[in-house]
């Protein structure tokens, strides 16, 4: 099953002392903070909304302010807070294209009925993200091109390679 809530972004740290907190945002495109007038703290497993105002996307930081923080202190109360958003406020992908989060935890198989295991991380290189895997062949990295990639179902957790390929492209653990 899908989460509900996709995190955004992390709070390091108070900026200043009228309450404004600096954001490490987890989005290629930091910009979209400007589009949100609310997100999400996670309490246990509930998902309370709290309402904000950006200030600015200053290079690889967010500065905001959360309704009723209004002090250092309270400000302070907020660092390592991780920030979330439900998935109808999500930003619209691709049709080929899925969330990390919703990557992490597939197993991948090839066509072949080879198991790879179950993806622990997507690198992001530049060109083509590389999908990490550790299973019964050990870590495995694989190349997410399209020649490769034959299914891709986050609902099931499952993704399919093309078995010809995938041995032509992926880097298997020498153990």
């Amino acid at each position: 099953m899908l989460s509900t809530h996709l995190m955004i972004g992390e709070i390091t740290k108070p900026q200043g002392i009228r309450g404004e907190v600096k954001v490490r945002p987890a989005t290629n495109d930091p910009a979209r903070f400007y589009d949100l007038d609310h997100v999400f703290l996670k309490r246990g497993e509930a998902y309370v909304e709290r309402k904000i105002s950006v200030s600015r996307v200053d290079g690889d930081a967010v500065y905001m302010t959360f309704e009723g923080v209004t002090d250092r202190d309270a400000a302070e109360a907020l660092r390592g807070e991780f920030l979330y958003i439900d998935r109808a406020h999500a930003v619209r992908l691709p049709e080929d294209a899925n969330f990390i989060c919703d990557l992490i935890g597939c197993r991948g198989v090839d066509t072949n009925g080879r198991d790879l295991g179950e993806m622990t991380d997507v690198l992001q290189p530049g060109g083509n993200d590389v999908y990490v895997f550790n299973g019964p062949l050990g870590e495995v990295l694989v190349p997410a091109l399209k020649s490769v990639v034959s299914e891709v179902d986050v609902a099931e957790k499952r993704i399919v390679f093309d078995a010809k390929r995938l041995d032509e492209v992926a880097v298997f653990d020498e153990d």
